[in-house]
């Protein structure tokens, strides 16, 4: 493991996300070697020519010095047009790069990054491509640039590696259903060794953005609605990618980038990158909250601002945000990286600046640290040949920042990758039994009349699989493409292998250009048309015949990767927000269609985002939402239709009953909860916390330790939990509190804790929750924190539905 070395004199050095990175030195000096008379520009010259390589007994290259000695030493050698180019990333592959020579390969990044280069980003590539590509850019800046300074390459590992041949793991819209923290854990454990074994070092997750409008097309990346959850499960993935919560970070594991700050999960008409409209108050206890928690018990290695504004001021430019409040309030000295074309975005779609430079000045002075994706303000900071003290000690702080990060991971050691070793860890039993766990626990069972499910495969001679999600799996946005993947049809052919009969129908198809390939639909630009009822006719007819001559239908439907994803681009060619929570085309015409033939339907969603269902509930009997579920999509789910075993998953998300219901998600204020629409209530179809289950649980004995308490004190709350049923199952207790009277207004209920607890039939178990002075604290009429005294409401139950309640007071 890479072990951090004793601070040098004056200098505070600690971990990843801590206090691991220097305290930079005030604004406009250079505590090391310059002063405001004298800035750094003026000593080391932006040109390269007349400065030799330095020799390979130079402090830098002694991996037995400290981390803070070594950084000083190479920044001290390196040339103002050096140490901006480690401040700028790179993105531009070249698809020919597997066939070049190794002169045209050189020759080529001489001219990409002939000084050097601070992050490098994701590309397509097979595994022996990619180590390949990866290999030679190393060695390229290892041995033919001046000061050989490694360079860090960033994946994407939203639910795995983005990249072929990597696990696909569920969406965490999906995978945060399961509320299970270890899980979530040992998956982006996962996820951190493969992209290691691949020549990556930092991955641009996790998404702690609170979302709260399911037109926003990126909901799918997102862990929900709610700012604890958030930050708990986000949590889990920092200690699974870095290794653990303290910082340090080992040779199998990855730098852990949180984003986007701030605000990002509820954009202005649920566009994507439109501003957020909020008060300071929403802002703090909402969505930063999140970053807050995952900052002080993870110590994540690097925060990515987001493309939005607040207030009117964009977060790339937020100076009171990223100084004042992430490095100041919240103590985080890692990196901060600029989202991909974020600086840019000020200048050209922001219009806050004239002209790049300005731009890229802006970003500097509010703390950023490095341009992604390629650099487009930040080369017109390197031109400067005689940048004024208080630029200076911003690009020294950052590049201080970069190096560090360098260093620790041992880059300067051995920056290469083994192609031998990324391929063993490939399909590996335990990957594959992880992945169809994943997907077991984020299906989530909305609806189960009759109990409908699970189905009996002993009275079932004929089962129809239909719907234009029937025989593939679909797996969301920023998606790899695994080795193997398991469709629903598939899923339950394999599950019921010759007991029964399995027919399938398409039913319908969604959109005109299906590229029936996760990765490919995502990336895909140009327009996405609907195909209409009349042209699905033919299909729909098919398989209502199909489905009269079945003795139970499973209807497959959802989104695909291109009616669900994130909007980029210029001109309209990359969208996925939507104006409507319909499932889109042709599927509720199929829908009516199949359902009217009689037989019993099982509906089941592969989708990213909470869709409008309210027909579609009052029609079918059983509703399981699926969401993107990963590689292990059909194991998972027949295990569940067939009941071997319970679903267990609990929303994270509110669905509202349209999309004129928006806002939907639970925790809404008094004042916004008690009013209905004129023909329409306005509660949530679904509702945060919501989730079926095959056996039923009995809450019992909800009590509290003491029922007053002074401000301060903390609480320890108890339950018991019966499995009053028939089937082992695990169950998600939730503990919510709700605050009577308070300075300013507050919501009907807040989720504070939750347990996820297996139970065998007839076993009970008592559920224990200690509640801290901070679960009571939310920001005051003054915009400080305050814990005000009164009472409380603290209710538990197994979803916002149905809960226990008991009153805790607080006195001064």
């Amino acid at each position: 493991m890479l072990r951090l070395v004793a601070a040098a004199a004056g200098l505070a050095i600690g971990v990843f996300g801590g206090d691991w990175f220097e305290a930079p030195a005030p604004l406009g000096i250079d505590t090391h070697n310059g002063t405001p008379e004298q800035p750094f520009a003026t000593i080391n010259q932006r040109s390269t020519a007349n400065h030799a390589p330095p020799a390979a007994d130079v402090p830098y290259r002694n991996a037995s010095l400290p981390v803070v000695r070594r950084v000083e030493d190479l920044l001290a050698r390196m040339t103002w047009s050096e140490k901006v180019s480690q401040l700028t990333g790179w993105w531009k592959y070249d698809e020919a790069f597997p066939t070049m020579s190794e002169p045209v390969r050189e020759e080529s990044f001489r001219r990409w990054f002939p000084e050097g280069v601070a992050q490098i980003g994701p590309s397509q590539l097979s595994v022996e491509d990619d180590v390949a590509f990866r290999n030679a850019v190393q060695k390229f800046l290892r041995e033919q640039t001046r000061l050989g300074i490694p360079v860090i390459f960033h994946d994407e590992g939203c639910h795995g590696v983005m990249k072929p041949q990597a696990t696909s793991f569920p969406m965490p819209i999906g995978l945060a259903c399961s509320w299970n923290e270890g899980l979530t854990e040992r998956i982006y454990d996962t996820v951190a060794r493969e992209m290691r074994l691949r020549g990556g070092h930092q991955a641009l997750t996790p998404i702690l953005d609170v979302a709260r409008d399911p037109r926003w097309g990126r909901i799918e990346e997102t862990m929900g609605e709610d700012p604890v959850l958030v930050a708990r499960l986000g949590a889990a993935m920092v200690r699974g990618f870095q290794g653990g919560p303290t910082g340090v970070i080992d040779e199998h594991h990855v730098l852990s980038t949180l984003k986007h700050f701030a605000g990002h999960g509820t954009p202005e008409g649920g566009l994507n990158r439109s501003p957020s409209i909020m008060g300071s108050r929403e802002l703090r206890d909402v969505h930063l909250a999140p970053f807050k928690y995952v900052i002080e018990h993870a110590r994540p290695a690097a925060v990515m601002p987001s493309y939005n504004d607040v207030d009117g001021v964009p977060s790339h430019a937020n100076r009171w945000l990223m100084r004042d409040v992430l490095r100041g309030e919240y103590n985080f000295r890692g990196l901060l990286v600029s989202d991909y074309g974020g600086i840019e975005r000020m200048h050209l779609k922001q219009l806050i600046c004239e002209t790049p430079l300005e731009a890229g000045r802006l970003a500097l002075a509010a703390g950023v640290d490095c341009e992604l994706s390629d650099a487009y303000a930040f080369p017109a900071i390197r031109e400067l040949t005689n940048p004024d003290p208080e630029l200076v000690g911003w690009v020294d702080a950052a590049v201080r920042r970069m190096l560090t990060a360098k260093f620790q991971l041992g880059l300067f050691e051995n920056p290469y990758a083994d192609a031998a070793a990324a391929r063993a860890i490939l399909d590996k039993p335990e990957t594959s039994e992880l992945a169809v766990q994943a997907a077991r626990e984020s299906i989530v069972l909305l609806k189960n009349d009759g109990n409908a499910l699970p189905l009996d495969l002993a009275k079932l001679k004929r089962i129809a699989v239909i719907g234009p999600n029937a025989d593939i799996a679909r797996f969301g946005g920023y998606s790899g493409t695994p080795l193997h993947s398991v469709s629903l049809l598939d899923g339950i052919r394999a599950y019921v292998g010759p007991r029964a009969e399995v027919v399938h129908a398409e039913g319908c198809r969604i959109v005109t250009v299906d590229y029936r390939d996760s990765s490919q639909n995502w990336r895909a630009e140009g327009p996405v048309i609907l195909v209409s009822d009349d042209e699905n006719r033919l299909l729909i007819d098919t398989a209502v015949s199909v489905a009269a001559q079945a003795d139970v239908v499973v209807l497959a439907l959802g989104d695909l990767e291109r009616t669900c994803r994130e909007t980029w681009g210029e001109a309209s060619l990359h969208l996925g927000d939507r104006a409507s929570l319909d499932l889109p085309g042709s599927q509720m015409a199929l829908a009516r269609a199949v359902i009217a033939t009689g037989k019993p339907v099982i509906v089941y969603l592969m989708n990213g985002r909470p869709a409008a269902l309210e027909e579609l509930s009052l029609l079918a009997p059983a509703i399981l939402e699926g969401w993107y579920a990963g590689q292990a999509t059909g194991t998972a789910a027949a295990e569940i239709l067939f009941g071997r075993i319970s679903p267990s998953g609990k929303l994270t998300v509110s669905f509202p009953r349209d999309v004129g219901h928006i806002p939907a998600y639970y925790s809404r204020k008094t004042g916004a909860a008690y009013h209905d629409y004129l023909f329409s209530n306005n509660s949530a179809l679904y509702s945060f916390g919501h989730g079926l289950s095959y056996t039923t649980f009995e809450y019992r004995d909800l009590k509290l330790a003491t029922a007053t308490i002074r401000a301060g004190e903390q609480v320890r709350a108890s339950v018991e939990v019966v499995n009053t049923g028939k089937m082992a199952a695990d169950e998600i207790v939730q503990l919510y509190l709700r605050d009577e009277v308070a300075s300013v207004t507050r919501p009907v209920m807040e989720l504070r804790d939750f347990r996820r607890i297996p139970l065998q039939p007839g076993e009970s178990r008592t559920v224990e929750f200690t509640l801290a002075p901070e679960a009571l604290l939310f920001t005051g009429i003054d915009l400080q924190p305050v814990l005000e005294p009164g009472k409380f409401q603290i209710m538990v139950g197994g979803s916002t539905q149905k809960l226990l309640h008991t009153t805790l007071t607080v006195t001064p």
